[in-house]
């Protein structure tokens, strides 16, 4: 019995020092040298000063400005280290009722057509940067209107700024919000 306590302790503690310590400073330490971008967060800097990444959403509220999905992540969202979706089951009526009050408020925004599903629902981190094209061309109105721009040069930014699928196969068509915002800010800057 204890030779067998020993062998376990002693297996947890190499396990947890090799698996636990070793194994992610070396799988880090590589991805630093080889892939430095990535394993820094694709952080995205302007004048020196990080602003943001490509990969962790982040709120844009103001008319003039692409809006990202709503977020779950954190007492008022977006919080990268509270990273959740909300919990709530499609049946669970607080869930119904911000749908609801979100369409209509997106739908007076933009009468007549329909609401793109996820910028009325979050994602399942609460934090994902994308949009669907759908999504971005749906808000082109507001953003034209507030910058005091023809829709149409907004459209060809949101066409330039859409990615397609990775290797054409996998996932689909999408947006990153952030960066279609500076190119945004860039090209058509917000009049004051």
């Amino acid at each position: 019995m204890k030779k067998n306590l020993i062998t376990a302790v002693l297996m947890i503690v190499v396990t947890t020092t090799l698996l636990g310590l070793i194994y992610p400073l070396l799988v880090t330490g590589l991805a630093r040298v080889f892939a430095r971008p990535k394993a820094d967060g694709q952080l995205i800097t302007k004048n020196g000063v990080v602003i943001g990444s490509r990969i962790i959403a982040q709120p844009f509220t103001g008319a003039g400005y692409f809006h990202p999905r709503p977020s779950a992540a954190g007492a008022n969202g977006y919080a990268a280290d509270n990273s959740s979706g909300s919990n709530l089951g499609p049946t669970n009526q607080k869930l119904v009722d911000r749908i609801k009050t979100n369409v209509a408020a997106l739908q007076a925004e933009n009468p007549g057509h329909p609401v793109p599903i996820d910028l009325v629902t979050t994602s399942g981190s609460g934090l994902d940067p994308h949009i669907t094209p759908a999504a971005a061309v749906f808000q082109v109105p507001r953003v034209a209107k507030a910058r005091g721009i023809d829709e149409k040069p907004l459209a060809a930014l949101v066409a330039q700024y859409t990615e397609g699928r990775q290797y054409g196969i996998f996932g689909e068509p999408r947006v990153n919000v952030l960066e279609l915002n500076l190119a945004l800010d860039e090209k058509f800057p917000a009049k004051k």
